[in-house]
């Protein structure tokens, strides 16, 4: 009778390790592993269109005017 208890007890512990920790932390972890994939896929397409953008308004080479001399002060350091 006792070891029939006993192996009762080791069974629904058993039950409650499996159900109450495994199976929740494996579910956890494969949600996080999506999210990371999904925000990996984001962040993806977020620098292609920066890319996209950067071509799209990048000054065409061509003359640049040089600044003039007189354009500047000069600088005097205060003490």
């Amino acid at each position: 009778m006792f070891k029939v208890l006993l192996w009762a007890l080791a069974i629904y512990m058993l039950y409650r390790f499996i159900f109450g920790l495994v199976i929740p932390v494996s579910k956890t972890a494969s949600q996080i592993k999506q999210k990371m994939t999904e925000m990996q896929q984001q962040q993806a397409q977020q620098q292609q269109e920066y890319a996209r953008q950067q071509t799209q308004t990048a000054p065409k080479s061509g003359p640049t005017a040089t600044p003039k001399r007189d354009d500047y002060l000069d600088f005097e350091e205060i003490k």
